[in-house]
């Protein structure tokens, strides 16, 4: 007897412990071998108070006994410091690929984009998801972006090792390198670096904005998408929407030891309770995890039975259309019709075959040795609170400056303002000041505690400061606009 495969699973919040429910009965009814360990995570966890994150030192346990996880939606509250513990999760595991296939389902659900088949794979741990962010003044909210070089490469090669194994032929980048030039810059140039290394896979980038309405407008024109974190979030929500409902979207969020599977939806509370919920996204999102752990004939099993369902008609609220459904169901009409027909193979739709998928997720080699390059600090940038005009503050900054510094330049909300600033200009309580070694010599961290100190007893009131540093003679930060 093939013995069962630990997992947690979460009920989660909503409409979580209806299309839950529906979707182990199936695996169950399917054959699945499954050890299921149950944990409480979510709502009730953040209203008792033990936890900002969502979730038990237990819970934590549970996970890292089996590293497999099938969660249901959950709701993080508003505001009071709440952390999104779907966030919380992928960056602890470190589940750095999330991995959205997006399908469209005609003629059976109805769609603009009948050709859709694409798969979307964001990174998942890095980004503006870091959730790094300050009120630097009355006027001013500053969120950091963060890109690194090791955490681009994982998703970049794992988009080519996916698009590979899955007979995909063409992956596709998109960053906002026209404007972000360094992070998306990095990612951008890191995608072209590993995409020489897979010569039989046709690969292109393309402005986030355009391409963007490319996928809404003309999806079929893509195969396999990697973005970094938030594109990626925002795409795979347009794509699985294009595909005819977000409700039918499954998810993975893989890391090189643990992986968790989910819906694309979330836990929409305005329906809960009511038995009318789609339990296909969470379902499909089982299937996903059935492959990852070794069960892909019970995954196929469940897939195909479910295309047969769609295929059949039988549809829940969301998707229903008289001119194409047969039947109108809610979760538990849809979970019989699917138990119904296993065994059973879709006619016009594509049968699927995960028999030869290796199970454990994709096998990356090591990250790429870095190459060191030569750091040399020349400036530093501060911000500060002020209440003026550019000119003034210049005046009232250049006493405090010596030890080889000048001022170099001064910018608001990222626009120069001073010198030559254009009076037109729209300023706000927050500055940045430029200061830059005056013969290009290297500074010392002992000039920019001098330099902040004079700034304080000038009573200027400095918010932050941030090195600059070339890297072999290339500088390591980008001008202001207008500069």
């Amino acid at each position: 007897m093939t013995s069962k495969t630990p997992i947690t699973v979460a009920r989660g919040d909503g409409i979580g412990p209806e299309i839950m429910d529906a979707t182990l009965k199936i695996m169950e009814a399917a054959g699945a071998q499954l050890d299921i360990q149950e944990i409480v995570i979510g709502k009730e966890i953040y209203e008792s108070g033990q936890s900002k994150n969502g979730i038990t030192d237990e819970s934590w346990k549970s996970l890292s006994d089996t590293r497999i996880f099938l969660k249901a939606p959950i709701t993080t509250p508003q505001g009071g410091g709440f952390k999104s513990l779907n966030v919380t999760i992928r960056k602890t595991l470190g589940l750095y690929a999330n991995v959205r296939p997006c399908v469209s389902y005609a003629p059976f659900i109805e769609t603009m984009h009948p050709d859709m088949d694409l798969v979307i794979i964001r990174e998942n741990e890095e980004d503006l998801y870091g959730g790094i962010e300050y009120r630097q003044s009355q006027d001013v909210m500053a969120s950091l972006k963060l890109i690194s070089r090791p955490g681009t490469e994982r998703i970049v090669r794992y988009a080519f090792e996916y698009a590979r194994a899955n007979g995909r032929k063409k992956v596709t980048c998109m960053t906002k390198d026209n404007i972000m030039k360094i992070s998306d810059g990095l990612f951008h140039r890191v995608f072209n670096e590993i995409g020489e290394e897979y010569p039989d896979i046709e690969q292109d980038h393309m402005i986030i904005d355009i391409g963007t309405a490319k996928v809404a407008s003309n999806p079929g024109m893509f195969d396999v998408v990697v973005l970094p974190n938030l594109y990626g979030d925002i795409v795979s929500d347009v794509a699985a929407e294009v595909t005819g409902s977000v409700g039918l979207g499954g998810s993975s969020n893989v890391g090189d030891n643990f992986a968790m599977f989910e819906a694309v939806h979330g836990s929409a509370p305005d329906i809960a309770g009511q038995g009318i919920a789609n339990p296909s996204g969470l379902l499909l999102g089982a299937v996903m995890m059935l492959v990852h752990i070794g069960q892909g004939d019970v995954a196929a099993k469940i897939h195909n039975a479910w295309l047969k369902t769609i295929e059949d008609g039988i549809h829940t609220g969301e998707i229903y259309n008289p001119k194409l459904s047969s039947a109108k169901v809610g979760t538990d009409g849809m979970r019989e019709a699917i138990i119904e027909r296993l065994g059973q193979k879709p006619s016009t739709l594509h049968v699927v075959d995960y028999s030869g998928v290796p199970a454990g997720g994709m096998k990356l080699p090591p990250i790429r040795p870095r190459v060191e390059q030569k750091k040399e600090r020349i400036g530093v940038d501060i911000g500060l609170n002020w209440d003026g005009t550019p000119d003034e503050l210049a005046a009232k900054i250049r006493p405090c400056i010596n030890d080889n510094l000048d001022l170099a330049m001064i910018s608001n909300r990222g626009t120069k303002v001073w010198p030559e600033g254009n009076p037109e200009t729209f300023c706000v309580d927050n500055w940045r000041l430029r200061f830059v070694s005056k013969d290009d010599t290297p500074i010392k961290t002992s000039q920019v505690i001098a330099l902040m100190d004079r700034l304080n007893k000038a009573d200027l009131n400095f918010t932050k400061s941030v090195m600059l540093n070339n890297f072999d003679g290339v500088p390591g930060f980008t001008v202001a606009q207008g500069e």
